[in-house]
């Protein structure tokens, strides 16, 4: 699979999340600095940092291992996100949510891709991932390529 991690819708959803939560966390409690808004940081930074450590191996199924270590840190990270608002430090963050979320089926629709199983979920890959685009939806044969193009 040719091009840059950096080509990658996923990745860069990845980067600006682990930045929106950098800012977030800024605003914890000085008591936490060490707890939750330092667990909170590393697991947004993982996200990013699996997509483009697999985009960088050999192999397609080494590059899908990554992305469920992606997928994985950011479901730690959902789950940081709950404790915080429970506990009173998260205010006025509720794009968080939605911002998770199409990241997840980012991730999950370009695992489809790397699996080599794009026809068993059209609808989610062009729906998902391929909203933004300006061109013409891709037949399923063209799926892989606009996974991984630039919006």
């Amino acid at each position: 699979m040719a091009g840059s991690y950096k080509e990658l819708r996923a990745w860069k959803q990845s980067v600006e999340l682990a930045i929106q939560i950098y800012r977030v966390t800024q605003t914890l409690p000085r008591t936490e600095l060490y707890g939750l808004s330092s667990q909170m940081r590393r697991a947004a930074v993982s996200v990013a940092s699996n997509i483009a450590e697999g985009k960088g191996r050999s192999t397609d199924k080494e590059f899908a291992l990554f992305l469920y270590h992606a997928r994985g840190s950011l479901l730690e990270l959902e789950t940081q996100i709950v404790i915080a608002r429970e506990l009173g430090y998260l205010q006025a963050v509720d794009d968080l949510d939605a911002k998770t979320e199409l990241l997840a089926k980012t991730i999950n629709a370009l695992l489809n891709v790397v699996r080599g199983d794009p026809a068993t979920r059209p609808e989610i890959i062009r729906k998902e991932v391929l909203s933004n685009s300006k061109q013409a939806e891709p037949s399923n044969g063209d799926v892989k390529s606009k996974v991984l193009a630039t919006s």
